[in-house]
């Protein structure tokens, strides 16, 4: 489905020379040359109308960024508001959210109202619309998982196109608007298809575990709760300590691989994956001996490796070079080479 807007003049903001360093979770100070805000697509359109071609940036919550530099032209920030719930069935409702908003707020308002499918997403980072276009995961759900699509605006045309499950692309943390079509959408909406009679995962990580010392039975709500406990547990809060979540991406290798490296090594964490044994990265760096690096204001966090930290001296720059010294470190020590999970601009 295409739908062509029709520009509409909006008394949109834009400032100039403007700091980044709010609008980044890694809290880095970066600046863009021109900046402004959406809530609608008609403000986006017009947005685009200004740049005469391609933004140089669209944000989201700032969670899934490295800025290592300054940015020339317009860099236009995801703000479009809204949830909307319908009926799909008896069970199932399809929740219709704005992609500007933030990820974690849906989920808590989806699980105050006893839809599930979700709960296990809890505290994630992020904007609604980077949730497919990362297709972020976690305790054993993906966003693929309860999927009903989502509407992106084209960039070039200003028509607004609707993308099912099969057009998305969904992989490990993959989407066609991480590949094939990055830079060329700008996600406005999704729908996702939630339940009231959603079949509940505990089995993942520590949940179980968490639910016992809450004294709590599965559900919805305690679920959530659990995941939420867990995650503030061992990940650092980007208001109190700059940085992006996950760094990396768990690596997938060939099972005669894994079976070679587990030879050397028996307690690597794995999990079984469509393409062979997914590793644990996290433990792969700690174990290069990264856990807990301090390099004078930034470095690796000390409860999750997996985790780079802004301590108020890190620029985009050094970060980077960490990265690279650390999926070189892990090369070296394993033969594995780890993918960011990061977008590096």
């Amino acid at each position: 489905m295409h739908q062509k807007l029709v520009h509409l003049r909006q008394q949109m903001d834009f400032q100039q020379n403007i700091s980044l360093k709010a609008y980044n979770t890694f809290g880095l100070e970066v600046r863009a040359e021109q900046f402004a805000s959406f809530s609608n697509e008609e403000e986006l359109v017009e947005g685009l109308d200004l740049c005469h071609a391609e933004p140089s940036l669209i944000l989201g919550g700032g969670s899934n960024i490295l800025l290592t530099k300054d940015i020339p032209g317009l860099v236009l920030r995801n703000e479009i508001p809204g949830i909307d719930i319908s009926p799909w069935n008896d069970e199932t409702y399809i929740v219709r959210a704005g992609a500007g908003m933030v990820w974690h707020d849906l989920v808590s308002y989806c699980v105050e109202n006893g839809l599930g499918g979700i709960e296990n997403l809890s505290l994630i980072p992020g904007s609604v619309g980077a949730a497919p276009m990362q297709n972020i995961g976690a305790y054993g759900v993906e966003i693929k998982d309860v999927f009903h699509g989502l509407e992106a605006l084209h960039i070039p045309t200003g028509e607004v196109h609707r993308f099912g499950l099969e057009e998305c692309r969904f992989g490990y943390r993959e989407s066609v608007f991480k590949r094939s079509l990055k830079g060329q959408y700008v996600i406005t909406r999704l729908e996702l298809r939630l339940s009231k009679n959603s079949t509940l995962n505990t089995s993942y990580g520590a949940i179980e575990a968490e639910l016992e010392r809450l004294g709590k039975a599965p559900s919805i709500q305690s679920i959530s709760e659990a995941v939420i406990n867990i995650r503030r547990s061992k990940l650092p809060d980007p208001q109190k300590i700059g940085n992006a979540g996950s760094f990396f991406k768990n690596p997938v290798i060939e099972s005669e691989r894994f079976e070679e490296i587990r030879s050397r090594y028996p307690d690597i964490p794995n999990y079984p994956a469509p393409q062979g044994v997914k590793v644990a990265a996290g433990w792969l760096i700690e174990q290069a001996g990264w856990k807990g690096k301090d390099l004078g204001g930034y470095g690796v966090h000390d409860r999750q490796a997996l985790v780079l930290v802004n301590r108020g001296q890190a620029t985009g720059e050094k970060l980077y070079r960490l990265s690279k010294d650390i999926i070189a470190s892990v090369h070296e020590k394993y033969g594995i080479t780890l993918e960011r999970e990061v977008n590096v601009i």
